[in-house]
């Protein structure tokens, strides 16, 4: 299933979102409650598909 317009974001780099998770770990003081958990899952998820596209980029 494809996003919609809605939930679609700018791609962002591998680099700035790996940026995002260090930074949500420096906050949370390295634990992490329900919700940041979430986030970092969303967070982890999108630096895979990130790191995936500049794979083939470069290929």
């Amino acid at each position: 299933m494809s996003p919609t317009p809605e939930t679609r974001r700018p791609m962002r780099s591998s680099a700035e979102v790996n940026e995002q998770i260090r930074a949500l770990w420096l906050r949370a003081g390295g634990h992490l409650s329900s919700e940041q958990r979430r986030q970092y899952e969303t967070l982890v998820t999108e630096w895979a598909e990130a790191m995936r596209r500049e794979i083939v980029e470069a290929a």
